[in-house]
C-alpha cells in the first residue's frame, strides 16, 4: 500500500462528485438495471454502483485490488447493509472457477487496468456460457482530432485519476471473444474533453 492509494482512496468521491451529479449516477442506474442472477463486478473502487443493484440479483461479489478502496467499500457495504462479498483481487488474475457468473460489470475500470486484454480474458472465462458483460467505459475518441488529444494529455489523466483515457475499449472487448449486443456512444458529464468520450453496453459470451 502507498501513499498515492490513500490519497486516491479518501479523495476519490469529491473527484466524482460533481460527474456523479450530472448524469453518471444516472448512466450506473441505466446499466443496472434488469441485472438479475450471480453478479460479478471488479474495480468495485467505493461501491458507487452499489444502490443499482435491485432485488433480482442472487449473489454480489466486488472485486477491488487497491486496500485503501476494499476498506472505503467495505464501509459503504455495512451502510447500505448489503450483503456483497468483497474480495481483494485484481481484474487481471480473478480468483474464480471457469463460468461461476451470470453477468460481469465493469465502470470506469478497463481504462485503469495494468493488462485490458488479459482483464477481458479473465472477465470472459469467469462467464457462464452466454453470460453477459456490462459496462460503462471512457474510451479514445472515434473523432481523430480529439483521440490526438487524449493522446496528448494522457499522461496528466494518468497523474490524475490513474487510468489512460485513450483505449480502443470497445474493440479489445471484441477482440477478447465478446459479441457486442448493444452500445451506446455518450460522454462523460464535467469532465475535461480529453476524457469525456465513454460508452454504455452490454456483450456476451460465445453460448
Amino acid at each position: 500500500m502507498s501513499l498515492r492509494d490513500s490519497f486516491f482512496a479518501m479523495t476519490y468521491d469529491r473527484q466524482m462528485g460533481k460527474t456523479e451529479e450530472a448524469g453518471l449516477r444516472d448512466m450506473r442506474k441505466r446499466l443496472l438495471a434488469g441485472a438479475k442472477g450471480r453478479m460479478l463486478e471488479i474495480g468495485s473502487g467505493t461501491g458507487a454502483n452499489l444502490p443499482w443493484y435491485g432485488p433480482e440479483v442472487d449473489s454480489l461479489t466486488m472485486t477491488e485490488p487497491v486496500t485503501p478502496m476494499v476498506r472505503r467499500l467495505e464501509r459503504r457495504l455495512t451502510e447500505l447493509g448489503s450483503t456483497a462479498t468483497v474480495l481483494r483481487a485484481p481484474a487481471e488474475d480473478l480468483p474464480f472457477e471457469n463460468a461461476t457468473f451470470d453477468v460481469a460489470v465493469s465502470t470506469l475500470v478497463l481504462c485503469g487496468v495494468d493488462d485490458q486484454p488479459r482483464a477481458l480474458r479473465e472477465l470472459r472465462r469467469v462467464l457462464r456460457p452466454g453470460g453477459t458483460l456490462l459496462f460503462l467505459e471512457h474510451v479514445r475518441a472515434e473523432d481523430a482530432k480529439r483521440a490526438r488529444q487524449q493522446d496528448k494529455m494522457n499522461w496528466l489523466n494518468r497523474i490524475v485519476v490513474r487510468c489512460d483515457c485513450n483505449r480502443p475499449t470497445l474493440d479489445t472487448i471484441r477482440q477478447a471473444g465478446f459479441t457486442v449486443t448493444m452500445v451506446e456512444h455518450t460522454a462523460l458529464p464535467k469532465v475535461p474533453p480529453f476524457v469525456s468520450p465513454a460508452i454504455i453496453g452490454a456483450a456476451t459470451t460465445p453460448a
